[in-house]
């Protein structure tokens, strides 16, 4: 909506910082193998800063016009400049964003690297934290692997079960058929197995949903 582009790949890094399945945005191609091939300026964007840059700027117009992806890729997708856009956090390559102009159209200009050199640093820290919250997801267990795994009763697992629903406590014992005073035994039993001290921290090991 910001910047003027026709079609765009999103490519995102795996946890050894290789870069995986693209993501296209109005592309008419997958051409994400000759991308990996021929892709020029990558010391360049795998570095550890968030980098803006055209490729226009890394290598004189008439020689890229002239290169292997240049040819097999902007020419038959109709496109002719790029700008890139590397993203890292911590130290951590997350990806790369490379927006592209057809064939006819000028080449981005520095306001337009000045708009995504503004962007960066919040595109950086926004999908690193995904990327660590789908991380930390991933490692949570369901509540029958929990229960497997720590020796939870039935009633426990029930117990766990409807805590993770985000009943209240009236309701679980009601439900139960139990008294307030053994659901709460049944609390510190389950806190005392999975090793927890409340539920902050059951909702941070356990998955809310199967």
């Amino acid at each position: 909506m910001v910047l003027d582009f026709d079609c765009a790949d999103f490519y995102f890094a795996d946890e050894k910082g290789r870069l995986g399945s693209p993501v296209f945005y109005n592309c008419d191609t997958d051409y994400s193998d000759l991308y990996n091939q021929y892709s020029f300026g990558s010391d360049t964007a795998f570095g550890e800063k968030n980098l803006v840059y055209r490729e226009s700027d890394i290598i004189d117009n008439e020689i890229r016009k002239e290169t292997e992806i240049y040819k097999e890729i902007y020419k038959p997708n109709n496109m002719d400049y790029s700008i890139h856009i590397s993203l890292n956090m911590n130290k951590k390559f997350i990806g790369i964003f490379t927006f592209y102009r057809s064939i006819g159209k000028n080449d981005f200009d520095y306001d337009d690297i000045f708009l995504l050199d503004m962007l960066k640093e919040h595109l950086a820290l926004k999908l690193y934290r995904r990327i660590v919250f789908d991380a930390a997801e991933h490692e949570k267990l369901t509540v029958t692997e929990a229960s497997e795994k720590y020796g939870l009763t039935r009633q426990e697992t029930m117990v766990l079960k409807m805590l993770m629903q985000g009943l209240d406590n009236t309701t679980i014992y009601t439900s139960l058929n139990i008294s307030v005073n053994t659901l709460k035994k049944h609390i510190l039993n389950i806190y005392r197995k999975l090793r927890i001290k409340n539920r902050v921290q059951m909702f941070k090991m356990i998955k809310e949903k199967e």
